[in-house]
């Protein structure tokens, strides 16, 4: 079992693409040097080429508020909310039957 990779902070993740590409995009010597996985390596590099330095901040779990995404993702957002509040009333709903059935015997 591999052991987990270190964690890295956005002014590392700019040194190691530097270093990657000043040396000719040896992702896997660089990830060798720098501690890190040769996929983090190779799509950070991928992520810097598209969008630049800004390309390499972590977005996980960061969403828009609803007030600053368009009129399209709000209206998603609404129907995968309304969607999983009529998923848990059918819940409710088969679960009352069940017990209803169960008060029977």
């Amino acid at each position: 079992m591999a052991e987990a990779r270190r964690k890295t902070t956005l002014e590392e993740r700019k040194e190691i693409v530097g270093y990657c590409i000043a040396h000719d995009r040896d992702y896997k010597g660089t990830a060798s040097l720098c501690d890190v996985s040769y996929s983090r390596v190779y799509s950070w590099v991928k992520k810097y080429d598209a969008a630049g330095g800004d390309g390499l901040s972590d977005k996980r779990g960061h969403h828009k508020p609803d007030d600053e995404v368009d009129e399209l993702e709000c209206l998603s957002r609404e129907n995968l909310r309304l969607k999983r509040q009529l998923e848990e009333k059918d819940m409710v709903v088969e679960l009352l039957k069940k017990v209803k059935e169960f008060e029977r015997m």
